[in-house]
Order: C-alpha cells, then structure tokens, then sequence
C-alpha cells in the first residue's frame, strides 16, 4: 500500500471503523435471513418452509422492508440530539429476540409480527451507524470512506447467507438462532469500543435543542405537518390497500386523499388561512432526488426477492454443479472437503442453492468496492449513480437467458458494478452535499425512503409479476425487461436532474465554501 493511500485511511477515527465491524454483523443477521425468505416462506411445509404463496411472500417482504426504510427519519433525528450509541443499543436489544420469534411463528399473522419487530429494530439502526460514517468522513474523502463501508455491508451480506446456507440443511429454525447471535455480537463492541459522534448528545452541550425542537426540524425537511399528513396517510393506503384491496380500489382511493388535499389547500387560500395551514414541501430538490432514486430501489431489490425463486423454478443447475464438483474431484479436492463442499452449495436434488448464486454479488462488492469508488472519485456524483443504474438494467436484459446458469452469474456481476457505483455514491451524496453537518442522522434518515418505496414497490411488483408472468404465463423475459425498462426510466430522469437541479446545487456548494 502507498504512502497517499495509508495517509487516506488513516483520517478515519476509531467510530468509522467501530460502525464498520457492526454493520458486518447487523447484515450478516438480517442477509442471514433475508437471502433466504423467499425460499423458506414459499417453501414446502414438509420441507421445513411456511407454505405462503408468491403474493404473500411479495406482501411480507414489501411491507417490513417498507417501514424499514420509513421510520429512519425520526430515528435519525432522535439520534442526533439524543445520542447515537444509547440508539444502537436500544436497537440491538430489539433485533437479538426479534430474529430468534421469527423461526418460532408459522402462521401469516404471527410470522409478520416478529417480522415487523426485526423491522422496527433495523430501522433504528440504519440512520445512526448511516450518520456515523457521514460524520467520520469529508467530502474529500466521503467517496472512499463511503465504499469501504459498502463493501463491510456486503462482506456481512455474503458470509450471512453463506453461513445460513450450510446451516440450514439441519434446521430452519438455525437460520433464526444464527441471526440472534450476531446481532448481540454488537452490544459489547458499542459499549465498549463505539465513540458517541453528535456533540449535541453530550452532557451539557450548549445549544442543545428540545424534543420539541428536534420534530420541528425533522417537520421542516419534509414541510409542514399536513404535507406530512398527506404522504404518510397516502403510503399507508398503498400498503394496507395492496392486500386488501384492488389495484383499482387502492389508486382511486389514493387520488381521492390527494384531491381533497389540494381542495383543502383552495379553501382554505380563499378563506384568509394562514400560510401554515397550506401544504408546504421543505427541501424539494431532496424529496425529489428521492423520489427518483426509489424507482431504482424497485428494481434493484429484484436480485434479492424475485432473482432466487426465478433460479429455483427456471435455471437448470443441476448438470453445471456436478461438472464442478467433477472438475474439483479431478484435482485433487479431498473427500472430506468435498462432502462440506456439496453440503453447503447443493439442494437435496443436486441443484445449487439460490442463495449461494446470490452471494456472487456482495463477493464481486467485497473484491472491487474500494477500487471502483477510488476510480469514481474523477466523475461528478451525480453522473457515477445515473451509470451504475444504467448498468443494472443491462444485468436484468442477461437474465433473459437465466436458464443458463452462466447467464445468471454473469448478471450478478454486471449488477455488482452498477451497484458498487449507485448504492454508495448516492448515500455519499445526501451526507456531504445535502445534509448539514448536525442533522446528518436526519438526513441519512430521510434518504432511507427511496428504499422505503423501492421495497414496498419492489416487492409488490416482485410478487404479482413473478405470479403473473413467470408462473402463469411462463414468460420470466417479460418479466426481467420489466425491471430493465425501470432502471432505464431512472437513468434517464436522474440525468434530466443533474443537467438541471443538480448542476445549481453544485454551484451553490462551490460558492458557499468560497465565501
């Protein structure tokens, strides 16, 4: 390693690295699980599964993943004030009995409530170790602070579901009681070796704002309470509708809640209301950049949700695992290794798990984060997302011949380095060119939405056109250049963005930091 490169890890304080090391367990907890959910909710009962259908196992993922990435805005913002480290532990303390329910519940009501309490635990979690980064970085150095810990996301992300894979031929129910246990792995790592990063946490801080204070900013990033009423009200239609209602149902009765907004908006206008009583958005380029990105998250949470049922049910594995395992035979590879070998990668049938297929993606992460994001750093930020994006629907168009399971490999991998330059870079946006340096919490918070609505949407989506195309019409490709076309619409709005809004803020940041 070079001089310049050491003299560049070596700006990162202790907390970087801390948050680093707990991230890698928190996402070998949820990954442990979460690779796997499509497998074991839909699988055979007698196999050891839930037995729900596709649709369910949409609704399931869809929803919790959805208040996941909701709820972060106001734990984000309690962080900040409040204290970073009495926040994981908080959230640690819900996650370690959460993971452990979830292997206990067999039933669709019960199953989705150990669910939603992993939910409500990951979400407490996210905005602060998201914050502790952005505040252990600059801008200078947020591109590589940013990848490295992108690349400890994926290194939890592969050794999780790698782990649960080979465990799980003993029992589902280990799957779950591996995910308690690397989770509270993190409690003696924050008590004893996580600094608190917020000042404003610390006794005695001056200017330290109340509770009170503390929601009016969260308010103020969104707009107004009744802006905040009108899309929180709005997205609860969307989730609850979705699996009670139909699809015409949930969209008349969303542009009804809309409408009456606006009409309110009129009256009261015309009636001399005060301006406070009007909708009002806050940091409508934020909210907008978000909102775009999400379409993104729709279709990147494909390769999770909707990647492993597709393998199960269409890519013939079977005869590519045995020409490896005849290959390894063929050097040399002991017996024993091999037993482990084919133990861990191979279904009861001899096909390759879905799960390891998926684990090609956080490795292709792990070996070339560091580098992508070192070659990035010459690229507007912007301009980095919008190719990465571009880059995952070429991956989707290689999974039109998923069939081949050398399509599927070579999909993940495209789908790797479209991600390594989209997923990062775009967190490293918001925390050094969007948010202040004292509610970075609340802004990573924020940021969390667009993968609210990629997830709710994503698997939604990933549920209906999954049941819809691939199993009953047999036309997984439609599928696939569904999702495609959805990266492609992303790119192309995120460029009218950069050429537009995104260009203005860039000035406004070169002219703040010259004056």
């Amino acid at each position: 390693m070079t001089g310049a490169k050491q003299s560049v890890l070596k700006q990162f304080p202790m907390s970087f690295w801390t948050a680093n090391v707990m991230e890698i367990f928190e996402r070998m907890a949820w990954y442990g699980f979460f690779a796997l959910s499509s497998i074991y909710i839909t699988g055979s009962v007698l196999d050891g599964g839930l037995g729900f259908s596709s649709e369910d196992r949409g609704l399931l993922q869809g929803v919790v993943s959805f208040f996941v990435y909701l709820l972060p805005f106001l734990t984000g913002a309690l962080a900040d004030r409040y204290g970073y480290k009495k926040t994981l532990l908080i959230a640690y303390c819900i996650l370690a009995p959460s993971y452990y329910l979830l292997g206990q519940m067999k039933t669709m009501p019960t199953f989705f409530a150990a669910f939603m309490m992993v939910g409500v635990g990951a979400a407490i979690f996210k905005p602060v170790v998201a914050g502790t980064i952005a505040r252990t970085t600059t801008k200078a150095n947020g591109m590589i602070g940013f990848g490295i810990f992108y690349m400890m996301v994926n290194m939890g992300g592969l050794l999780g579901p790698f782990i649960a894979a080979m465990i799980r031929n003993t029992g589902w129910n280990y799957v779950f009681i591996a995910s308690s246990i690397w989770i509270s792995l993190n409690i003696p790592i924050v008590l004893f070796f996580y600094k608190e990063p917020s000042a404003e946490a610390q006794k005695g801080a001056k200017n330290a704002r109340s509770f009170k204070q503390v929601m009016q900013d969260m308010m103020d990033v969104l707009g107004n309470a009744r802006f905040f009423i009108l899309i929180f009200t709005l997205l609860t239609i969307l989730v609850m509708g979705s699996k009670w209602l139909a699809p015409q149902q949930v969209f008349l009765y969303s542009g009804i809640w809309i409408a009456a907004n606006l009409l309110l908006d009129v009256i009261f206008k015309a009636a001399g209301f005060k301006r406070e009583w009007r909708l009002r958005i806050g940091n409508a380029r934020f909210l907008l950049f978000l909102l775009l990105l999400s379409s993104f998250w729709v279709a990147f949470n494909q390769i999770f949700i909707t990647l492993p049922e597709y393998i199960r049910d269409f890519c013939n594995t079977k005869p590519f695992f045995e020409s490896i395992v005849a290959s390894m035979r063929g050097v040399g590879f002991p017996d024993g290794f091999m037993s482990w070998f084919i133990s861990a990668f191979a279904e009861k049938d001899g096909s390759i798990k879905p799960e390891q297929f998926i684990n090609i993606n956080a490795l292709g992460i792990i070996i070339f984060q560091v580098f992508i994001s070192t070659i990035m750093t010459r690229l507007k930020t912007l301009v980095t997302i919008i190719i990465g994006i571009l880059l995952t629907a070429v991956s989707f168009v290689l999974f039109l011949w998923g069939a081949n399971p050398i399509f599927v490999i070579l999909g993940l991998l495209v789908f790797s380095f479209g991600e390594m330059m989209a997923s990062p870079t775009a967190k490293q946006y918001t925390a050094h060119n969007v948010a202040p340096q004292d509610r970075v919490g609340l802004y990573m918070g924020y940021y969390f939405w667009c993968n609210a609505l990629g997830n709710l949407f994503g698997g939604l989506l990933s549920g209906n056109l999954y049941g819809w195309l691939a199993r009953d019409l047999q036309r997984p490709d439609l599928m696939w250049l569904t999702f495609a076309g959805l990266s492609v619409f992303c790119a192309v709005c995120l460029m009218i963005y950069h050429l537009t809004i995104g260009k203005k803020i860039e000035q406004e940041k070169a002219a703040a930091a010259a004056g």
